[in-house]
Order: C-alpha cells, then structure tokens, then sequence
C-alpha cells in the first residue's frame, strides 16, 4: 500500500524507484500492441464475416490461426531480419523513438489481432442475423455500410472485453519483446531480477504488472456503459 517494495539486491537501488524509471516505455509497448493488435482485428475479422464462407473469409481465418500460433519472440526475429537487416527500414533495437516502437509492436500484437480477428467474425456474423440488418438491407443499403455504421457497434462488446483481457497478456509478452529488441522496461528488468535472484525487484514488477491488469479490467467493465445504451439505460432504471 506505501508502494516500497524494499531496495534491490544488486543495486542496492529502491525497487519503487527503478519501476517509475522503467514502466513508460513497457506501457507504451502494449498500448502499441494493443492498437496493432485492435485494428488488424476488427478490420480482417469484420471483412471475413462480410463474405463468409468465400475465399476472403477462409484466407483470414488460416492467416488468423497462425498469427495467434507464432510466438512473438519468433515473430520478433523475422521481423528484425526482414524491416532492418534486409530492407534497413526501422532499428533493430534500442527505445525512445516512434520507430524503434514500430516492429515490437507488431511482433507483440499479431497474435492477439489473430483472436481478436476471430472473435470479431463470430460477433458481425451473429449481428448479420438481427431482424434490424434485415430491414436496413430493406431499405437499400449496402453490406459494408450496414456492416460499418450499424452491425460493428453491437459487435463491439466482447471484442473490447478481449482486448481488456489481451492487454495484461500483453504486458506479460513484453518481457520477452523487451528483450529480442533490447528495450528498457520492466520485462528488461524482470529479465535481469531474475537472472540475478533479485527477489524484491522480481515482487515488485509482477505485482505492478498485476495491479495493470485489474485497474484495465475494471476500465473495460466501466466502458460498456458507454459503448452500449442499452447497458446504460438498464443502469438508469
């Protein structure tokens, strides 16, 4: 509750005081990853539901599952191999830059855009059914503008609910991200705490990361409120 977590054993260093100094560029990663992981979702994942049962549909679906099968750490190599060595696009490490941000993200966040993509196409699939699609179609608009402006809103409950959920699992991944691309953070830390028996710095970083988690949860809840009337006017009675 007083957030002292007691000095580290290697540097002697205050553990509070080495997380402030390593939690932004850790938080910044997952936010990352979570937009990458947000975005290639709700898009691929709506597209597929659009033509389901066609080649569209069944591409996505495959490219899906083995998104979310690649570890990251995996994706992170081929990433580095192809974006810096081969085409000298972005850096292959290091932090505090957009661009050294650009590759962990995506090898943190492919994987749960693969679920998110998945779960998406169920959602819109079950929306498509609604008697409301059925007079919206009545009324002579087209698929991706119904799909756009009316079906994706009622979809979008238990997409944000995973990507609440993914966001810790995220956090977790970048321990390993943090250290393919040698970026300082927490996973850095927890790394290096582990390697050197630091016990209060390995407590202090997990039960940070575990306090992230439940104030995300606790945000996403309060969210639906907001993302869905329905829910809203229920708390209003």
């Amino acid at each position: 509750m007083t957030l002292d977590f007691g000095n580290s054993y290697s540097t002697r260093q205050a553990v509070s005081t080495m997380i402030a100094g390593q939690i932004l560029p850790t938080l910044q990663l997952a936010l990352a990853a979570a937009v990458v992981s947000g975005i290639t979702g709700i898009v691929f994942g709506a597209f597929a539901a659009m033509y389901k049962g066609r080649w569209p549909d069944v591409v996505i679906r495959i490219l899906s599952l083995i998104n979310t099968s690649m570890p990251s750490f995996w994706v992170g190599l081929l990433l580095i191999m192809l974006f810096s060595f081969t085409l000298n696009w972005f850096p292959a490490s290091g932090s505090g830059g957009l661009d050294t941000l650009v590759l962990p993200a995506i090898a943190l966040g492919l994987a749960a855009g693969g679920t998110v993509a998945r779960l998406v196409r169920n959602s819109v699939i079950d929306v498509l059914g609604e008697n409301f699609v059925s007079a919206l179609h009545a009324k002579g608009l087209k698929q991706h503008v119904i799909v756009l402006k009316h079906v994706l809103r009622n979809a979008i409950i238990p997409t944000v609910t995973v990507i609440g959920l993914q966001f810790g699992a995220l956090i977790a991944g970048a321990v390993i991200v943090e250290a393919v691309f040698s970026r300082r953070g927490l996973g850095q830390m927890l790394v290096q705490g582990i390697a050197a028996n630091d016990f209060p710095v390995i407590q202090g970083v997990v039960l940070v990361i575990a306090v992230i988690y439940i104030a995300v949860n606790i945000a996403v809840d309060v969210s639906y409120a907001y993302i869905d009337p329905r829910i809203r006017l229920s708390l209003n009675k």
